[in-house]
């Protein structure tokens, strides 16, 4: 408290304590035993300033300390205070060479905290980008097999003799040529080496590797679906063993088309799986391709899609969309998949871990292997039509 400020209160208070005395001495010769009226009012006065003067000291204290930690803080406002308060004024008067003083500042985590002092919290699991959502094993029948090799009879010529015929005479004669055709048992399969330490030491490793390794397997197996070769060691696929897109077959219908675009494609692919007997089930289609099909328009600005495309599960002409990045882009497929085409499995997909596996043992490492046998059937290759876009819109542009 201000020196002065102490003195003006120490001089209140003396003179209410002889205020005081004074009432008590009036109030003693009293006959009444009451001090006098005005005195008492001399008292309550003194006694309001002294309450008042309190009251502005306390409230000037506040601001002080409010002031004081509001100050500033920072490196330059520390160096700042400690040079007024005299830090370089032994320097100044030559007494000393050098100066030294300590400047605090506040502590942070960032810089005060080393190491993990604050626990992260940890997510549980693990975070990666999805993987293909409707694999090709979905659209077609899936069979189990015994042995390494498939064998299936197929249809592979005809000749219709069927004719009206007069009373009498003889009748044409009808031949159906019959192949066998072999569908060989393929692996597919892959494998990673982690270190016993991880193995053990990591939560959930095992089974995160037991769903996403086979995830990977199964894009291979899309990739084996559509476009194998037949040659060893790959599976025959869609590409190879169905039946290509052929303007040709479906009359001169097309010549009507003008600018044709993606869509008049597919229309003319669904119209010559027909002529065939057979009914699409699927369009497969590489994303790209999709969505490009979703943009476009006719003479007038509107939107294709508006009338082709309807509910959740895209469609065009009633027919499903399978989107799949397997697919190549530019190209399409439209089939009667589930009546073409059979996937035979020997060994389902399987996840196995082994440590007895080249120097496993002496580098502490386990070896995960990921792996399927299979085999895959076109029995009706006229139930797959296949093309590339920029090909097809040439074919069917009078």
């Amino acid at each position: 408290m201000d020196e002065n400020v102490k003195n003006q209160l120490d001089q209140l208070g003396d003179i209410i304590d002889a205020k005081l005395e004074k009432a008590h001495g009036q109030a003693v010769e009293s006959a009444t035993g009451k001090a006098d009226d005005a005195l008492k009012g001399e008292i309550k006065n003194l006694t309001q300033k002294f309450t008042e003067r309190m009251d502005a000291i306390e409230v000037s204290n506040k601001k002080r300390f409010d002031a004081s930690q509001r100050e500033d803080k920072s490196f330059g406002g520390n160096l700042t205070k400690a040079i007024k308060e005299g830090a370089l004024d032994s320097m100044r008067n030559g007494s000393n060479r050098s100066s030294m003083f300590d400047i605090k500042a506040d502590m942070t985590v960032a810089a005060d905290f080393t190491g993990d002092v604050i626990p992260p919290q940890r997510i549980p699991g693990y975070k990666f980008d999805p993987t293909t959502p409707q694999n090709l094993r979905q659209l077609i029948p899936i069979g189990s097999t015994n042995s390494d090799v498939v064998r299936y009879v197929k249809e592979s010529a005809y000749s219709n003799g069927g004719a009206a015929k007069a009373e009498g005479a003889t009748l044409g004669q009808t031949d159906f040529d019959m192949t066998a055709v072999d569908a060989n048992v393929r692996k597919i399969g892959t494998y990673l080496r982690i270190s016993d330490e991880m193995l053990h030491d990591t939560p959930q490793i095992s089974s995160y590797l037991s769903a996403r390794v086979p995830a990977k397997l199964m894009e291979v197996e899309d990739d084996q679906i559509l476009g194998g070769n037949g040659s060893a060691p790959n599976l025959n696929g869609f590409y190879n063993s169905g039946t290509n897109f052929d303007v040709s077959a479906s009359g001169k219908f097309y010549e009507s088309v003008t600018a044709a675009n993606e869509f008049d494609v597919l229309v003319a692919a669904i119209n010559q799986l027909e002529i065939n007997n057979y009914k699409a089930d699927y369009i497969l289609l590489n994303p790209t391709d999709f969505h490009k099909i979703l943009l476009l328009k006719d003479t007038t600005n509107n939107y294709l899609k508006d009338q082709v495309y309807q509910g959740l599960q895209p469609n065009f002409l009633g027919v499903p969309i399978a989107v799949n990045n397997e697919v190549n882009p530019g190209t399409f497929l439209v089939g009667n998949f589930g009546q073409a085409a059979q996937l035979w499995v020997r060994d389902n997909v399987s996840v196995e871990f082994f440590t007895e596996d080249g120097t496993n043992v002496r580098d502490g490492f386990v070896t995960v292997r990921v792996m399927e046998r299979v085999a895959l059937a076109t029995y009706l290759p006229k139930a797959i039509i296949d093309g590339t876009f920029s090909t097809a819109k040439a074919a069917i542009t009078p």
